[in-house]
């Protein structure tokens, strides 16, 4: 079993250097399309095998190198770990797909950077210290600088996004620094409790903490994500959904967990964090004019709901934020390749030029329609069960203005949901040479080129089957309900070898 747990890391970073390494014809490529594909799905295979291995409390562990403890490179299995490494594997293959229909496989490095950017992801979600956690991070974001830089908008559009992410690099490294500095140790297990008895070593832990709320779009360190994120290509914006700011959500409740032990005299800032978050989040996406653009301003206020969860500082917070983390990344995923469907179809993704694609396209409008009741928390979608959740270890923990806060802020996300459904679904399509492109950029998916008139089905399939999921997660929820609540166990009592 321990060798199992070093597949998510060596096996996409091998298949990227084996990719890499052999000569290649310019354009798509068969073989880079099924590695792509096929690797991330063995990686979803073997997370499943062990997330089922440690749903009992127990944990699978593997040192890289054969090094000594201290020196070796230790990577755990928890079941936080595996539900992480599993949706992320799971969301890398749908976006590999999608990337076929957009044509943005075309570019031979796609498949080699999506892969080494899938290895860090597990390797920050699977390691057992800081600094390791440091490292597999810049992992994952060297990659998505260049995907960034391969964008509609080339290497200009990602200055924000390389700029923020590399002062917040620093700072996490920094905290490290501090972390080791007043401990001697970055070992989770080690720090365990640490923050909630010595001053000096919660000073340090909280800097690291920051650097994660920067990577995960925490208000008021947000802004980097819906301007980044406007600036790739449409399969590549439903990739990073389902990546990034996710490892920084669950490094974040990980290191809050362990370390800090939910200490309830610092719970409460987490929480005003977590609230302003959502209401900043959702207002942002009402007033925006483009569906990419709604979408991404969309996931800031998803990320409030998440920590909501973490701030809770109880089991059931936990429990309802890695419930919530599953269903949400699943759903957005499914909305952005509509996005993606309609970006390729139209040439545009302003709401100003779009209209009627329902009748035009019935399947399309069906996946956004269940995806996006699904982001609401209408039943009997996932997203019902995940607030729901996150409504009762609220009442539970006594947070009734958090409670509040989850039902207001999914109301005004309806609002924005019925105005993407309007601007994009219904009515008519705007006479040719109508009104502009509106907030978040109006252009297609490569600078406004003109549509295809027709959605690729290597779009359309997996928009359906993530929104598919999102009705069988809430229907039988049952199993993720039960993994969670392992996961939740784990983190506030511990994991055993």
């Amino acid at each position: 079993m321990s060798a199992l747990v070093l597949v998510p890391v060596v096996l996409p970073l091998v298949a990227a250097a084996l990719l890499l390494l052999r000569r290649r014809r310019p354009g798509a490529d068969a073989l880079d399309r099924a590695t792509g594909v096929a690797v991330p799905l063995l990686v979803v295979a073997a997370a499943a095998v062990l997330l089922a291995a440690t749903l009992d409390g127990r944990t699978a562990q593997a040192a890289a190198g054969g090094w000594p403890a201290g020196i070796a490179v230790v990577l755990a299995a928890d079941a936080t770990a595996c539900l992480g490494v599993l949706l992320t594997s799971a969301l890398t293959a749908a976006s590999l797909v999608v990337a076929a229909g957009t044509r943005e496989d075309h570019e031979p490095l796609l498949a080699p950077l999506v892969l080494v950017m899938s290895a860090g992801v597990s390797g920050a979600l699977l390691t057992t210290d800081l600094f390791n956690l440091f490292v597999f991070v810049e992992v994952m974001l060297v990659p998505s600088y260049v995907l960034v830089a391969l964008g509609r908008r080339g290497p200009a559009g990602g200055r924000l996004y390389v700029t923020v992410n590399l002062l917040a690099s620093t700072v996490f490294l920094a905290g490290v620094g501090l972390v080791y500095g007043t401990t001697g140790t970055v070992s989770l297990t080690e720090l365990r409790g640490a923050a909630a008895s010595d001053p000096a070593a919660a000073v340090a832990v909280g800097v690291v903490l920051v650097a994660l709320a920067v990577k995960s779009a925490a208000v008021p360190l947000h802004s980097w994500l819906p301007g980044s994120y406007g600036v790739v290509g449409p399969a590549v914006a439903v990739l990073f959904s389902g990546l990034l700011t996710k490892v920084g959500v669950l490094a974040l409740l990980r290191v809050w967990a362990v370390v800090f032990e939910g200490d309830a005299r610092v719970a409460w800032a987490l929480l005003a964090v977590a609230v302003l978050t959502m209401v900043v989040g959702v207002l942002s996406a009402v007033g925006e004019g483009s569906v990419r653009a709604v979408l991404t301003n969309h996931m800031v206020s998803q990320i409030g709901y998440l920590l909501v969860g973490v701030g809770l500082a109880t089991a059931a917070g936990y429990a309802a934020a890695l419930f919530f983390l599953v269903q949400y990344a699943v759903v957005k995923a499914a909305l952005l390749a509509v996005s993606a469907a309609v970006e390729v179809r139209e040439g545009t993704e302003a709401l100003s030029r779009l209209g009627g694609l329902g009748r035009a396209e019935p399947l399309l409008a069906v996946a956004f329609a269940v995806a996006a009741l699904g982001l609401v928390g209408v039943p009997p979608t996932s997203g019902f069960v995940a607030k729901l959740q996150l409504a009762t270890a609220a009442a539970g923990a006594g947070s009734w203005w958090v409670l509040t806060a989850v039902v207001a802020v999914s109301l005004v996300t309806l609002v924005s949901m019925l105005k993407l459904w309007n601007g994009v679904f219904a009515g008519a399509r705007p006479e040719a040479g109508g009104g502009g492109g509106g907030g978040g950029g109006g252009g297609g998916a490569r600078g406004g080129a003109a549509g295809t008139g027709s959605v690729p089905r290597a779009v359309l399939v997996p928009a359906l089957a993530l929104a598919a999921c999102a009705l069988v997660l809430g229907v039988w929820a049952e199993p993720l309900l039960t993994a969670s609540e392992a996961a939740a166990a784990q983190l506030v009592a511990g994991v055993r070898s």
